[in-house]
Parts: C-alpha cells; sequence; structure tokens
C-alpha cells in the first residue's frame, strides 16, 4: 500500500523529467551531457532518442545489480516513463520559430528535470538508473551537486564524438543542474513511513 500511495508523485516526476529532455532538444541551443549523448546515439542509430534513453538505462540497471547497487521500483520503472516522456514531448511539442521562445525553453529545460528528480528521489522507490551513481556517491560524503556534475562528463565527451548538439544551453545545464536537483530534492523528500515505527519500537525497546 505505501507503495501505490507514492506511485502516482514516482510517476509525475519521471514524466516532468522526460518533458524536460525533450523541451532542451527541440530547443536546439544545446543540453545536458547526458541528452547530447542520447541525441548522439540516435543520430547514428534508427533509434529516437527515448529509445536510447531507455536502452542506456537498462544497461546502467544491469551495472548497478553488478556492483549490488540497491534497484527499488522506481529504478525500474524510470527506465521505461522516462524515454517514452521524452519522445511524447519531441511529438507534440515543435521547435519555436522565434530565438526567445527557443531561449525559454532552454532556460526552462533543467529546471523541470530537477523538479522531476526531486519528484522521484523523494518518494524514496528506488533512484533513476544515472542517478544511481549520484545517490552512491552521495551516500559515500559527496554532495549531491558534485556528484551530479562528475556523472555528466563521460556521456558528455562520448556524446559530442557522436554527434549530438552542444552549445550555450549546455554551459547553462551543467551550471544550474547540480545546485536545482539539491533543491529540489529539499522540496520532495519524504521521511519513510517504516523508519518512523522502527523508531517507535527501538524506543519500547
Amino acid at each position: 500500500m505505501l507503495i501505490l500511495r507514492r506511485m502516482p508523485q514516482l510517476l509525475l516526476g519521471l514524466v516532468v523529467f522526460g518533458a524536460g529532455l525533450g523541451l532542451v532538444v527541440r530547443a536546439g541551443n544545446g543540453q545536458g551531457p547526458w541528452t547530447v549523448f542520447h541525441e548522439g546515439a540516435a543520430l547514428r542509430t534508427p533509434l529516437s532518442i527515448g529509445a536510447v534513453i531507455i536502452v542506456t538505462g537498462a544497461v546502467l540497471v544491469a551495472g548497478m545489480a553488478a556492483v549490488r547497487e540497491p534497484i527499488g521500483v522506481g529504478t525500474l520503472v524510470n527506465v521505461a516513463v522516462v524515454g517514452m516522456a521524452t519522445d511524447a514531448t519531441l511529438a507534440l511539442i515543435d521547435r519555436p520559430d522565434a530565438v526567445w521562445g527557443r531561449a525559454a525553453m532552454t532556460l526552462a529545460a533543467p529546471l523541470l528535470v530537477a523538479l522531476g528528480s526531486g519528484l522521484y528521489l523523494g518518494v524514496r522507490l528506488g533512484p533513476g538508473p544515472r542517478d544511481g551513481v549520484m545517490t552512491a556517491l552521495d551516500r559515500l560524503g559527496v554532495s549531491i551537486w558534485k556528484a551530479r556534475l562528475g556523472i555528466e562528463v563521460v556521456p558528455f565527451v562520448i556524446g559530442i564524438v557522436l554527434g549530438g548538439t552542444v552549445g550555450w544551453g549546455t554551459v547553462y545545464w551543467l551550471v544550474v543542474i547540480g545546485p536545482a536537483v539539491q533543491i529540489a530534492i529539499g522540496w520532495f523528500g519524504l521521511k519513510p513511513v517504516e523508519t518512523r515505527w522502527t523508531d517507535v519500537l527501538k524506543a519500547r525497546l
């Protein structure tokens, strides 16, 4: 029942996350490192950007399992929903003709991704495949914004080689995404009900 109560926030967060990715691709001013990679891979394969996100997520989940990183319901749902939401956003929204419209989409995109991250990580049903490394580093004492910045570098370099779009939006993304995710997690983080009952039982013992 606890999982069912948290599923709406989880799904909303993943959809918002995917919408942010779709917006930054459609704006065409440069995007975040992982999205540079996803777009570059889509250019080199028959897959859509959303399909690349799904395949990449599945590979990362397999890697998490190999190193025994905790995998939850949220981790598995993430693999499918983010990619589908990204492709849906790209199908529904056209690139604006006006420069200011494309700029507004670029500015809004990482904020949406951060909001989505806060929502789905806050329900504590398991990190997304890309956030698994981030949360593991956080448990080791590395702040979330530093961990987030670090795990963006490798896919970014590969994405450039594959032909992903890089521009001023990429620089903006790198500056904004870490602090924004940390703030969003603070807004939407939920203390697990199990922990509260555990504390009560320990107090009685």
